[in-house]
Parts: C-alpha cells; structure tokens; sequence
C-alpha cells in the first residue's frame, strides 16, 4: 500500500507500451492518460496517512513525501485534463510520449520518498532523461521549431548539473562514511563521535559539498546560475511538454531542497550567504530578462527562473515557518502556471508558439480564457488577493523577522516584484485593451470551462484563506526535522 502509486505509474508504462504496438487513436490514448491520472492521484489520496521505510531505509513514506506526491499527481491530472488532445506532439509517437510522462513522474515521485543519496540520484536521472525525450518529440509545424536544439541542450546542462551532484556526493560521502540524508551531518572519520551540524558544515569540504549537491537541484528548479537551459527548452518544447517541465518536476526539486537544508544550521553563514546570492541572481535575471520578451513561453521561462528565488528565499532562513512559506508559494506557482499554459493550449489548436501579441483582442474572443489569464498574471505579480501576493509576502516577511540583517535582501526582493507587474500588466493589456486583429471567437472545450473557473476560484481562495494549505504545509515540515 505505501508503494501503491509508484507501483501503478510503473504499470502505466506498461499499459502505454502495448498500446504503441498497435495504431491506437489520439482520443483513446489521451483518455488512458487521462483515466490512469485519476487513479494515480486518488491512490496518493489514500496513501497520505501511511508511514514506514522501505529499501534498507533508503525510501521513507511519511505526510512529507506523501503530499508532495499527491501534488505530483494533481498537477500532472491538472494538466491532462487542460490540454487539447497534444496536437504539437509526433502522431506516431503520443505513446511514447505518455509512457516518458508517466516514468518522470514516477522519477518524481521516488524523489521525494528518498533520503540515501544513491536512491535520489537513481530517481533523479530517471525523471530526467524522461524529460530529456519529451521535448524532440515536437511535430514540425512548418515554421521554424528548435525542438532537437532545445533537447540537445536540455540533456547536455542536465549532464553537467548530474556531474556536480555526484561529486558533491562523493565529498559527503568522504567526510562522513554515509550516503544517509539524516546520517550526513552526524558522523565523521576524523572524531569517530558525532558532531554537531554547525560544526560540520561549517567547515569548507562540507560547504563545497553540498552547494555543489544542492546544484543539481537547482538545475531542475531553474535557479541561477543553473537557468541557462530554461528559455530554450520552454521555447523549442511542446506546449504541452513544456507546461510539465514547468510545473511538475518543480515540486520534487522543491521537496528535495527542505529535506537538504534541514540539516544545515542556521549558523552555517557561508550557504546562507550562497544561497542569498542564487536567490537574488535568479530574481534580477528572471525579470530583467523577461522585459524584452516577445514569446509568451520564453517570458514565463525567464519569469519562473524570477520566482524561483522567492523560493529560495523561504529555504535559507532554516526556520519551519520559511519551509512552510516556501511550499505554500510552490504550490501557487504551479497553480497559476497551470491556468497559463491550458489559456496558451486552447489558443494554440496546432500546437504553435504563441507570441504575446497574439493575444489582442482576447477578451472579445473569450472571455473567459482572458479572465484566467488575468487571474493567473495578477496572481504571478504578486497583486492581492491572489495567492502570489500572500505567497510573496509571507516569504519576504518570514525572512526578514528571521533575521534583521535580511533588510536590504527583502527590499531587492521587492523592487524586483515592481519590475515583473510591467510585464505581467503588458501581456493584460495586450488581452484587454488592444484593437482586435483577430475576430474569430476561441473555441474552447467544457472541461477548459470548468477548469478555468476552478483555477480561478483556487487562485483567489487560497491567496485569501491560506490557512489551511498552511496547517497540512507544516504537518508535512515537522516530519522531517
């Protein structure tokens, strides 16, 4: 039973290799996925109590790894269900495509369960390479689509950041004669007795250790100076692909972060004063970079590398209640991109790129659409109600009652949310208050409908009432410390 959703991940790939055998239409494949998504997230559902360790404790079933998997399954069912049928996906290959799908969040999944650094590495490199086929499985659409530069250059920074992992592994390794997550900081060869955590990583073999492990998930959650892959890949990927890799593997690498840093100490200044740069470097990139944006995709890219640092900042106050903000903020974030690309798949009906100009006169085509994306870009510039404004400002307040010296860093940080409302507000205005070039209505589908509307309540609801996302958020937390 605690290996019940993995076990039926594992058996969707099944399912989806005898299918690629024969010549299954597109309607039964996308409603398999659709169907074997459901029963994967009501399996997470009935599993959320249950605790206990399995592989030698190398895999840890707790509420922690339970919630962040039940929202593995809840976004990617969420992302199914507001997909058009993934017209921009190969016709010969959708079978495929699925069971790469399923074995990333499957990946996914026993990433969030692992604490040995062997079982985490073996997870990670499962849901990436997953990934890593996905994004060359774009149809040509008779324009020009980089999808096989997008998917060279995702497995060679995905190569680069797994090398960094593992030889920040080997340090670990080499200092504490453990590959245990809550041995690491433990042990030592050199005293035979166990040692304090500040002490350990303190010392800079250890430092150097675990920036360089906590690189490799910086890689999977786009933060600098690991984002060089991120405009590219959004860009050259299929919507739909592209939709995934920005939501779903986000929650994992967030998920493997807490359990990471609940090992350092407070006092361990050298990573805090680390993390703080990556936090800031990502949030200036992100935006600055999104201000010339002419792609919608490319801009969410270079706004995802932003928020990404709003995370990070949540991380490095080594506090519960920033871990708890953090989640709460992640959780946000994958909503609301969530309601974004279906917006973006619904108008995209061949699968082509949308530019931001392609947007005029949306909300004369649908409003609807024009109003989920409105919600969702509010909420991503961190205006109230929404869940993006109560996210924000609980990280940036928890941080600074932390610790006083985080004044400056919070200011950045919010000078930084001024420079994303320009250009979250320039796509509204595009939608709402430009001259219509195309007049012809969008048409969407009654499960879009219904989505969008249940985006949109979701957005406000939880930016208004976040205590209850909150409460479990912290059950999740004092699991692990």
């Amino acid at each position: 039973m605690r290996f019940l959703p993995e076990l039926l991940l594992l058996g969707s790939g099944l399912v989806f290799f005898f299918l690629s055998l024969g010549k299954p239409s597109d309607q039964l494949l996308k409603r398999t996925a659709n169907i074997i998504s459901l029963i994967v997230l009501l399996s997470t559902l009935a599993c959320l109590g249950q605790q206990g360790s399995l592989f030698y404790d190398s895999y840890r079933v707790d509420l922690f790894s339970q919630f962040f998997k039940m929202l593995l399954a809840a976004a990617t069912f969420f992302l199914l269900l507001g997909t058009n049928g993934h017209p921009s996906i190969k016709s010969n290959s959708k079978a495929e495509y699925y069971i790469f799908m399923f074995m990333s969040l499957l990946g996914l999944m026993m990433l969030v369960s692992s604490v040995e650094m062997i079982s985490i590495f073996v997870a990670l490199e499962l849901s990436s390479f997953a990934v890593y086929v996905m994004v060359p499985l774009r149809a040509d659409t008779g324009k020009k689509i980089l999808h096989t530069e997008a998917g060279i250059k995702y497995l060679l920074y995905g190569v680069m950041a797994t090398g960094f992992l593992l030889f920040g592994m080997s340090y670990l390794y080499g200092l504490t004669g453990t590959t245990h997550l809550y041995g690491l900081a433990g042990t030592s060869h050199e005293q035979g007795l166990v040692e304090q955590v500040t002490y350990m990583f303190n010392r800079p073999a250890a430092v150097v250790a675990m920036v360089m492990v906590m690189s490799g998930f910086f890689y999977k959650l786009a933060l600098f100076p690991f984002h060089f892959w991120v405009p590219d890949v959004y860009e050259g990927s299929a919507n739909e692909t592209t939709a995934f890799i920005a939501t779903v593997p986000k929650l994992a690498a967030v998920a493997l972060l807490i359990r990471l840093v609940t090992m350092i100490n407070v006092d361990g200044q050298t990573i805090v004063n680390l993390l703080l740069i990556c936090s800031l470097g990502s949030m200036f990139y992100g935006n600055l970079s999104a201000l010339v944006q002419k792609d919608l995709k490319r801009m969410l890219a270079f706004s995802g590398i932003a928020h990404a640092g709003f995370i990070l900042f949540g991380l490095l106050t080594f506090q519960i209640t920033g871990y708890t903000n953090a989640m709460y903020y992640i959780v946000g974030y994958v909503v609301m991109n969530l309601a974004i690309f279906m917006v973006v798949c619904t108008i995209s009906k061949t699968g082509e790129n949308i530019l931001i100009e392609d947007l005029r006169g949306l909300n004369a085509r649908s409003p609807l659409l024009a109003l989920t994306l409105l919600v969702s870009l509010f909420s991503l510039a961190g205006i109230p109600p929404f869940i993006g404004f109560t996210g924000k400002f609980m990280l940036l307040i928890g941080a600074l009652k932390q610790d006083p010296r985080f004044l400056i860093p919070v200011i950045l940080a919010a000078f930084n949310t001024a420079i994303g409302i320009y250009y979250y507000l320039s796509v509204v205005r595009i939608a709402y208050c430009t001259d219509e070039e195309k007049t012809e209505p969008v048409q969407t589908s009654f499960m879009v409908k219904v989505l969008s509307l249940f985006f949109i309540a979701l957005i406000v609801y939880l930016g208004l009432i976040p205590s209850s996302l909150l409460a479990i958020s912290q059950k999740a937390i004092n699991v692990i410390l």
